[in-house]
């Protein structure tokens, strides 16, 4: 907590060694998790285990994590050479062990040729490159990343997600927070999804995506007879809402229920009501999170055109 503010609250949970992508909108309590996995932050109830031992109360768990934080790097004249080399040093690497795994670390992310250039001269996608080569240069077994991918153009983000990819094919450990989830599906497919502080669902992208089958849903139906369609649908108690395009002879329906709505349009075909096509939800996972996010709000799901 901070102050009367619930940072994350309620959240259950224990991941085997994989990669992850932590999925939420900004202020969803991305970065708060994290503070509490790196032991920045105390848990005000409850307890935090990283690696099997919590990581507040044990700093020496540090020497397993490495942190690519959401803030820019702001080190106005110092190189890549200077800063990754005395982060090792502090980590206890002797001065060969820290040149050597330095230019290993450099070399890996793309700055092989930068040793020597101050930070504060990089373009915004190689400080990226470089925050990710200090979270790296200890070797962690667990390493996470802030919304590595803010500020990157798209030839940016491509390199950051191919970094990632390398990473997690490896068999190393790794929890992506970001914002921006197609990015996130192309590192890893397994996902947690947080939102108002509080963990809305876990799994892999399949098992998640069968969830849109269970959810409210948005849903569109194509019709020459969309109006006695509409009409046929109403009367429901799983219809949340009933929008009419007649210039494109759609009926846009939010329902609670979906198999339900399926039932009622294959009675609707039955009874004579030329259905021309049905249009559902894309089963994607940004689909998938804005129902959970509508259903955790308590809101009701409107149509769209």
């Amino acid at each position: 907590m901070y102050g009367n503010v619930i940072g994350v609250n309620d959240i259950h949970i224990e991941l085997p060694q994989g990669a992850y992508g932590l999925v939420g909108p900004n202020g969803a309590g991305k970065s708060t998790l994290i503070a509490l996995l790196t032991g920045v932050l105390r848990p005000s109830l409850g307890s935090v285990k990283v690696l099997g031992t919590d990581p507040y109360l044990d700093p020496t768990v540090q020497h397993y994590i490495g942190l690519c934080p959401a803030t820019d790097v702001s080190l106005p004249g110092v190189t890549p050479r200077q800063w990754i080399g005395q982060l090792l040093a502090l980590s206890g690497f002797s001065p060969s062990d820290a040149r050597a795994r330095m230019s290993e670390v450099l070399h890996h992310v793309g700055l092989a040729n930068e040793l020597d250039r101050p930070i504060n001269s990089f373009s915004l996608g190689m400080r990226q490159r470089c925050k990710l080569a200090q979270a790296i240069a200890n070797d962690p077994m667990f390493l996470i990343l802030d919304e590595p991918f803010n500020g990157l153009d798209p030839v940016g983000r491509s390199q950051m997600i191919a970094l990632l990819r390398d990473w997690a094919s490896q068999g190393r450990s790794l929890l992506l927070a970001s914002h921006v989830l197609h990015e996130v599906e192309q590192v890893t497919d397994s996902f947690l999804f947080i939102y108002g502080g509080r963990l809305l669902a876990s799994g892999k992208a399949g098992e998640l995506r069968s969830m849109l089958v269970d959810l409210p849903q948005e849903l569109t139906v194509v019709s020459p007879q969309f109006k006695e369609f509409a009409a046929f649908v109403a009367g429901h108690d799983w219809v949340e809402s009933i929008r009419l395009d007649p210039t494109h002879r759609k009926v846009l329906i939010a329902v609670k229920r979906p198999m339900e709505f399926y039932q009622s349009v294959a009675a609707a075909v039955d009874s004579g009501i030329e259905v021309e096509q049905l249009l559902g939800a894309d089963g994607d996972m940004s689909s998938l999170f804005r129902t959970l996010i509508a259903q955790h709000r308590g809101s009701k799901l409107v149509a769209k055109k």
